[in-house]
């Protein structure tokens, strides 16, 4: 299993937009959740929003209404649209694939994404 692979960080004003892409090489009926999660320096990684193979979607209540979740199964990539940034969101974004077999989750290097003030 490779790494998934994170882009689309950046440094952007308060009130942009970023959209971040993951993009995984196993088989998309091997995924069963995927999700990112996020870490500022000095704090807890935490998880940020999530989309299940089914497509339901979850958002940590920071991002709710701001930030979108999707996927393509046939790209085998989850997407994060970031809207209406703030400085909070500043913080190294992170992939993560739990698969259903090999049971693992599989995490990306991470893109980092700055909201300047």
């Amino acid at each position: 299993q490779v790494q998934p692979v994170e882009s689309g960080g950046g440094l952007v004003q308060a009130g942009g937009s970023l959209r971040l892409s993951c993009a995984a090489s196993v088989s998309s009926f091997s995924i069963r959740i995927m999700s990112w999660y996020r870490q500022a320096p000095g704090k807890q990684r935490e998880l940020v929003a999530t989309i299940t193979s089914s497509g339901t979607t979850n958002y940590a209540d920071s991002v709710k209404g701001r930030f979108t979740i999707s996927r393509d199964t046939a790209k085998k990539t989850v997407y994060l649209q970031m809207n209406s940034l703030k400085p909070e969101d500043t913080a190294a974004y992170y992939c993560n694939l739990n698969l259903t077999w090999p049971r693992s989750s599989l995490w990306g290097q991470g893109t980092q994404v700055t909201v300047s003030s």
